[in-house]
């Protein structure tokens, strides 16, 4: 308890797995929601007029264009939590370096 009290150990990688879950639920859904908005807000006419021209095959591959950037982004949310859980990792192992000194 001391060493929590004394920031001797820290909650935050515990914390940061609980939100990396969070935002790899929520993040494509409030993209998507953003997404829309903003076809629906600017580009109405633009995209009814895309949507007619586009033959089977250009909407497969509009949409495996969307499916490669919804793993990009999930993966990007991955690195960015490991970044910082490998920083508290590293404090916690210099830690254990100055105790045993």
């Amino acid at each position: 308890m001391q060493d929590f009290l004394t920031f001797q150990t820290f909650i935050t990688p515990t914390l940061l797995i609980l939100f990396y879950y969070i935002g790899a639920i929520v993040i494509p859904f409030v993209s998507y929601m953003i997404a829309r908005w903003i076809k629906s807000s600017y580009f109405k006419d633009v995209s009814s007029e895309i949507k007619k021209s586009l033959s089977t095959k250009q909407r497969f591959h509009v949409l495996g264009i969307a499916i490669l950037c919804f793993f990009c982004m999930e993966l990007f949310w991955r690195v960015i939590f490991e970044f910082f859980i490998a920083y508290f990792d590293m404090h916690d192992a210099l830690m254990k370096l100055n105790v045993s000194n």
